[in-house]
């Protein structure tokens, strides 16, 4: 019989960096996974918001 590995992790969407699943928090604006560190850091935004972000505040 085939033994079973769970996976229970997601790749980061602020640094790419794939950590443990309950261990993170979602974005502040579409939700998607950031990691616990990047959390810690003051990341409250994915990349790809934070890019909007920052294309919004320079106009």
């Amino acid at each position: 019989m085939a033994e079973v590995h769970e996976h229970d992790a997601m790749v980061c969407r602020a640094c790419g960096k794939e950590e443990r699943a309950s261990e993170g928090y979602p974005c502040a604006e579409c939700g998607t996974f950031i990691c616990l560190i990047c959390h810690f850091r003051g990341v409250e935004r994915c990349s790809k918001c934070q890019a909007k972000a920052g294309d919004a505040q320079s106009t």
